[in-house]
C-alpha cells in the first residue's frame, strides 16, 4: 500500500466517521445546538484537523505539514465570513431556530460536494495548464482589494437581493410557516417554502465561497491530498462555528481586512515566484495566523473603544 493510498484511506474514513457522528451523535433533530455544546464540538473537528496535520508532519515532512496548515487557517478565516452571510440569509428570512440545525447540515454537505467538484477541476487546469496560477494570482489580488475597501458598515438584506427576487419570481413559493417541512401542498400543487428557499440560498452562497477559497488554497499549494484535506476539514467545522458565533456577528468588524490582507498576500506570494523570490512556507502560516488574528483583536479593541465611547457620553 503505498504511502499516497494510505493517507486518501485516512482522509475518506475519517470524514465518513465525522459525516456519521454529525448525523447521529451532534445533530439532535429539532433542537438549537448550545454555545457549551458548539464549542465542544468544534473542538472536535478541529482535533481531528490539527491530528491529520502530525499525521502529515511525520508520514511525509514539515513543508507539507505547514502547508496543510496555512490552507487550513485560510479555510477556516473563510468559513468565518461565510458564517456571517448565513446569519444574514437566516435573520432575513426568520429562520425558526429549531430548524437552523438541519439547514446548517444540508448547507455543510453542499458546500464539501462543491468544493470536492472545484477542487478537481481546478487539478485539472493546473495540471494541463500552469499559466491559470497567474490568473488565480490576478483573482485573489482584486478579490483582496474589493474586500479591504468594501463598507461593511452597509446594511444587508437577502431579500432585496437579486438572487432571492429570482428564486421568488420563478419557484412556486410560499409563505405559509414551513413547520420544519421543505415542501408543502396548496390546492393540489407543490410550493416550496422558506425552508427551501433558504436552503437554496446557502448553496448559492457555498458555491460563491468555493469560487473564492479554491485559488487560495492553489496558491498555497498544488499538493492534491493537501489542497483536499485542508478544505473539507475546515468545512467540517462549519455547523459547529456558525452556533459559536451567529450573536457575534457584529463583533468582527475588522475580521474582512485580516481576510483582504492575507489573500492579498498569496497573489503576490504567486508572481513573486516568476521572479525567483521564494517565501518560506512557514512564512505564508505566520502572516496567515497574524492577520486573522490581528483583525479579530484589532475588532475587540475597536469594539471596547467603541463601547467606553458610548458610556462617556451617555
Amino acid at each position: 500500500m503505498s504511502k499516497d493510498f494510505l493517507s486518501y484511506l485516512i482522509f475518506i474514513i475519517a470524514l465518513i466517521l465525522s459525516f456519521v457522528l454529525d448525523l447521529f451523535v451532534f445533530n439532535k433533530k429539532d433542537k438549537p445546538i448550545s454555545v457549551k455544546s458548539a464549542t465542544r464540538q468544534y473542538l472536535f473537528w478541529f482535533s481531528i484537523a490539527i491530528g491529520y496535520c502530525v499525521y502529515l508532519w511525520f508520514e511525509y515532512d514539515q513543508n507539507t505539514a505547514i502547508n496543510y496548515l496555512s490552507a487550513y487557517f485560510m479555510e477556516m478565516s473563510l468559513s468565518i465570513d461565510n458564517i456571517f452571510v448565513f446569519v444574514l440569509i437566516f435573520t432575513s428570512l426568520q429562520v425558526h431556530k429549531d430548524n437552523v440545525g438541519r439547514v446548517l447540515l444540508i448547507g455543510v454537505v453542499l458546500a464539501i460536494l462543491f468544493r470536492i467538484i472545484f477542487i478537481a477541476v481546478g487539478i485539472v487546469l493546473v495540471s494541463r495548464f500552469h499559466w491559470i496560477m497567474y490568473v488565480f494570482g490576478v483573482f485573489l489580488l482584486i478579490t483582496g482589494f474589493k474586500l479591504f475597501f468594501e463598507n461593511q458598515e452597509k446594511g444587508h438584506d437577502v431579500k432585496d437581493g437579486r438572487i432571492y427576487k429570482f428564486i421568488r419570481r420563478y419557484l412556486r413559493y410560499t409563505d405559509v410557516e414551513p413547520n420544519g417541512k421543505y415542501i408543502l401542498q396548496k390546492n393540489g400543487k407543490a410550493y416550496f417554502t422558506k425552508l427551501a428557499l433558504t436552503v437554496l440560498m446557502i448553496g448559492i452562497t457555498d458555491i460563491v465561497f468555493a469560487l473564492d477559497s479554491i485559488p487560495a488554497v492553489f496558491a498555497i499549494t498544488t499538493n492534491n491530498l493537501v489542497v483536499f484535506s485542508s478544505n473539507i476539514f475546515a468545512v467540517l467545522g462549519l455547523r459547529a462555528l456558525f452556533f459559536i458565533l451567529q450573536k457575534a456577528a457584529d463583533e468582527f468588524d475588522y475580521l474582512q481586512q485580516g481576510i483582504a490582507v492575507v489573500l492579498i498576500f498569496i497573489g503576490a506570494k504567486m508572481f513573486l515566484e516568476i521572479i525567483h523570490i521564494e517565501i518560506p512556507v512557514w512564512v505564508s502560516l505566520a502572516v496567515i495566523i497574524l492577520c486573522i488574528g490581528g483583525g479579530i483583536l484589532y475588532s475587540h479593541y475597536h469594539n471596547r473603544r467603541k463601547s467606553k465611547l458610548t458610556h462617556h457620553h451617555d
